[in-house]
């Protein structure tokens, strides 16, 4: 019950947060870090697109031996 009472931010918190955000990184490195988080979240996206692909073709593969054996 604790650590959703910790969890639970305002607006007022998230205002806060973008501040020191701000201040710590500056108004250029921003967009930086962003474009670097973006390029990170798709290469992680098509990471698992990629796995996810590997163990359906395997799956299939797998169906395909069994069904020859029998």
């Amino acid at each position: 019950m604790n650590s959703l009472i910790v969890l639970a931010l305002s607006w007022q918190h998230i205002i806060i947060v973008l501040l020191i955000v701000l201040l710590l990184f500056g108004g250029k490195k921003i967009p930086e870090l962003m474009r670097g988080m973006g390029s990170g979240i798709k290469e992680f996206k098509d990471a698992m697109k990629e796995e996810d692909k590997k163990e359906s073709t395997g799956n299939h593969q797998e169906s395909n031996s069994s069904n020859e054996t029998k």
